[in-house]
């Protein structure tokens, strides 16, 4: 089973669409930051929050109930704005930015693990850019040395947002 969190409008063909609004015809109508969200303990293979988790209250949350929905092994995918992305900052409704390397607390064996007992794995990261020549040539050079890229460059050469490719780990 597939569960889309925080679908608005884009509704997952064959996923359980979930979000706060009653407008958008979701499958569930439920506010993320309400825990226990009305769905079984690991239930999902693969689980979408695209351009939703800089909305919640609580991040941290959210992703343990994340993590108690998925099953072993499930795949989240997470777009979210890149701390230096103007995006970030022209919605009123955005409480959190991301970096590269945001969801390492999560990572088994990271000095930062004891924040919550949800454990991920990363299969991929990337910054994405705006359309343009010298952004194609940033791209590249952020994704190869993302931290070099986000201490020195992030503000000079602003990214707009960045994927994960995350695994449930239980």
């Amino acid at each position: 089973m597939k569960l889309n969190i925080g679908c608005g409008r884009v509704h997952r063909e064959g996923a359980v669409n979930l979000d706060i609004s009653p407008n958008v015809g979701a499958d569930v109508v439920h506010d993320l930051n309400a825990v226990p969200w009305p769905l079984e303990d690991g239930q999902f293979e693969q689980i979408y929050a695209f351009d939703v988790l800089e909305h919640v209250d609580n991040v941290p949350r959210v992703l343990e109930e994340i993590h108690r929905v998925g099953r072993p092994g499930a795949l989240l995918h997470v777009t979210v704005p890149h701390f230096s992305s103007a995006n970030a900052f022209t919605d009123l409704t955005h409480r959190h930015y991301f970096s590269w390397r945001s969801f390492d607390p999560y990572f088994a064996g990271n000095a930062l693990d004891f924040y919550s007992r949800a454990r991920l794995r990363r299969k991929s990261t990337r910054i994405h850019f705006y359309a343009g020549i010298v952004n194609r040539i940033v791209l590249r050079l952020a994704n190869r040395w993302p931290e070099r890229y986000e201490r020195r460059w992030a503000w000079m050469f602003p990214a707009w947002f960045v994927s994960y490719e995350l695994e449930v780990v239980k």
